[in-house]
């Protein structure tokens, strides 16, 4: 029924398919248009319109080591470096 295409990105002017499966996903959301930008430059528009997200320096509360951590850390709450997290999270599953 669809067919891939071959597209122009209007940003940055490369080709790039228009799989039949996008086609199809397009058709069941209702969407008449065709992307008319390649995922690279989806993805920067995407991107650009969100703010850099502050990151905050904290020590792990298990292994001591420096973590980056998206909210201000407080003094009455532990905060743990990313492995530890994932770590805690499957001990509890």
């Amino acid at each position: 029924m669809y067919e891939d295409k071959t597209l122009i990105c209007k940003e940055c002017g490369a080709e790039f398919i228009f799989t039949a499966g996008e086609q199809e996903f397009y058709a069941s959301k209702g969407f008449v248009n065709e992307p008319q930008r390649c995922k690279a430059c989806r993805d920067t528009r995407k991107t650009a319109a969100k703010p850099d997200r502050e990151m905050f320096t904290a020590t792990c509360a298990s292994c001591g080591k420096d973590a980056k951590v998206p909210f201000k850390p407080r003094e009455d709450r532990e905060v743990y470096c990313s492995e530890c997290f994932a770590k805690m999270r499957e001990e509890q599953e």
